[in-house]
């Protein structure tokens, strides 16, 4: 029963981390458009600094500043934000296919540097050495977890509720009005260069946040974690669950870790011996069918987005829900 419990928290913590994640992506293209190919490269600048500002000193690498949990926190998402400040100047004048274009080869060009990088992170040893926040207080094993869950499900809705008032702000409604119209919004004289790059290091910087507590969590951390595969996971996730609904991107991602974990665990368990080699292709071929599937078939998502009505009640304001 225990095994079972502990597991269950281990999924929960998981996805929960990942439907953080999504949130930030939900922000810059539920809401605003912007077409982020790069996630997993904000959601390791997160994971690997928070490791490395808190981390212990480690022979031939940079870092050991050893500094308390929650300030190497948001140290790993300020890194997360700058880059994407970085990469946002350089790259958002671009629109819809080049712009994701461009983000994903920030994706590769960032796992690429932290898997030669060894004077950086380790290299492919990854950082390593990270003690767990408050371990010798709560002690190890499944209090510790059950712990951690509720820390990271606390963060998930503080998180939800922070982007739900933000969404319903004036702010929120020039989003959608850049998303949908980017010259009108700009003849009312606003500036849908400077919205469109708050937006993406808001929404990286929430990514940033989901990369350091999963770091945290695993208290390891190595190129293998921010493989471009992550990115399509994530995109999976809002694609399902429904782009520009913060409870949509919450579901779908629950929804679509469940079944990635459920599919891993019946491949190995009933495929033949030599298809369980390819057990992470399958997977990954699941994801892409799960993807095109859905924008067949329901391309709003399970839980659309919710249509704004003029004060007139004739006009919606978005063209997102159907």
């Amino acid at each position: 029963m225990i095994g079972v419990l502990s597991y269950l928290v281990f999924f929960a913590t998981t996805a929960s981390i990942l439907a953080i994640a999504v949130l930030g992506l939900n922000l810059q293209w539920g809401n605003t458009g912007l077409f982020n190919g790069g996630v997993v490269a904000f959601f390791g600048a997160g994971a690997y600094g928070t490791l490395i500002l808190g981390g212990p000193p480690q022979e031939g690498m940079v870092g050991g500043f050893a500094l308390t949990y929650p300030m190497a926190l948001l140290g790993g998402m300020a890194v997360a934000g700058v880059m994407a400040w970085i990469v946002g100047l350089l790259t958002l004048r671009l629109r819809h296919d080049y712009l994701a274009i461009a983000t994903f080869g920030v994706a590769v060009a960032f796992e690429n540097l932290m898997r030669n990088a060894e004077w950086l992170a380790g290299g492919a040893k990854g950082v390593r050495g990270f003690e767990r926040p408050f371990r010798e207080a709560i002690g190890d094993g499944f209090l510790y977890n059950l712990v951690f869950f509720v820390a990271v499900l606390l963060i998930l809705i503080a998180t939800y509720v922070f982007l739900e008032r933000l969404v319903a702000s004036p702010f929120g409604r020039l989003l959608r009005a850049i998303r949908e119209d980017e010259e009108a919004a700009q003849s009312l004289g606003k500036s849908p260069s400077r919205v469109r790059l708050t937006a993406f290091v808001t929404g990286s910087v929430i990514m940033g946040l989901a990369g350091g507590l999963y770091g945290t969590f695993y208290a390891f951390v190595s190129p293998q974690d921010v493989l471009p595969t992550l990115t399509f996971q994530v995109w999976a996730m809002l694609i399902v669950g429904g782009a520009g609904n913060n409870r949509g991107a919450v579901f779908g991602a629950f929804l679509i870790w469940g079944a990635w974990t459920i599919s891993g665990w019946a491949l190995s368990r009933f495929a033949p011996v030599e298809a369980q080699l390819y057990t992470g292709s399958v997977q990954f071929i699941l994801i892409g069918a799960v993807i095109v599937g859905m924008l067949v078939w329901r391309p709003q998502g399970l839980l659309p987005e919710r249509l704004i009505v003029s004060q007139q009640g004739s006009n919606p304001v978005n063209k997102r829900g159907e």
